[in-house]
């Protein structure tokens, strides 16, 4: 079976082609210099962009791959969860293919996707399932962050998920308070590396607790306090990298042992 493959659940226009699981082309725009200006993702900018780029895209995946769109068997499109504009620029690219190439479409959950992205590897890229064990994932992904049973291909269930803010949007906002550049949570890693993460005991929300479910807010909120009550921190180099390893280090004691428990 011939797939072509829509994303656009966020800021990143992709296409892929699929031939019987092996990838046989993924191409992706971004749109990082566009948001830079406004320090974050602005959802009716991004929808904007992805009706300007799909189509140069999917032609050039078309062409990476060497395959006409009447070869297609297939089109699928993210469904959700996603920024409901760019979502449906993708969705409506891809029904509208399909029904003109009178093809089958399938609309995808994309945390379904991130559950069985393990199992791409290779060269050529390809999905192979024949290793597949009953597993507990941890997906952190953006604005969402959750922890599946995933018990056979398929054949999952959720644990547990944030209850206010996720792990992805815990860096980023507390990058903009920082004041790194956009996208922050790549620069706050960087900068993480380099410091001391036992310098600052900043919160881990719901580390002791029974359930599944993470919180976030109040770390961003402790992050914005401890800003507040020392000025000058974000002027000194180490004690920069030390925030940002603090910071890092709260959020992934949280993800780690939740995980392990789970």
């Amino acid at each position: 079976m011939l797939l072509l493959a829509i994303e656009t659940s966020c800021d990143e226009t992709s296409v892929a082609l699929l031939r019987n699981g092996c990838v046989l082309a993924n191409t992706v725009s971004s749109q990082i210099e566009l948001h830079e200006e406004y320090g974050g993702v602005v959802p009716e900018l991004a929808s904007r962009e992805h009706l300007r780029n799909l189509m140069p895209v999917a032609r050039q995946a078309l062409g990476q791959a060497g395959v006409t769109p009447g070869q297609l068997d297939a089109i699928a499109a993210t469904r959700g969860p996603g920024l409901p504009g760019a979502l449906l620029v993708g969705l409506r690219v891809a029904q509208g293919l399909a029904f003109a190439l009178a093809k089958p479409f399938v609309g995808v959950h994309h945390h379904e996707a991130h559950l069985y992205s393990p199992w791409i590897g290779g060269d050529p890229l390809s999905l192979s399932l024949d290793d597949f064990q009953p597993n507990v994932s941890l997906i952190v992904s953006g604005g969402h962050t959750m922890l599946v049973h995933v018990a056979a291909p398929l054949e999952h269930r959720a644990l547990g998920g944030t209850v206010d803010d996720a792990a992805g949007e815990c860096f980023d906002k507390a990058a903009k308070l920082i004041g790194l550049p956009y996208p922050g949570g790549p620069e706050l890693d960087r900068l993480a590396g380099e410091g001391d993460g036992s310098a600052h005991n900043f919160p881990r929300p719901k580390l002791r607790d029974d359930s599944h479910d993470f919180s976030f807010s109040g770390l961003k909120t402790s992050v914005r306090y401890f800003i507040r009550d020392n000025p000058g921190v974000l002027e000194d180099g180490q004690r920069l990298r030390d925030l940002c390893a603090g910071v890092q280090a709260a959020i992934v004691e949280v993800l780690v042992a939740k995980t392990i428990r789970a």
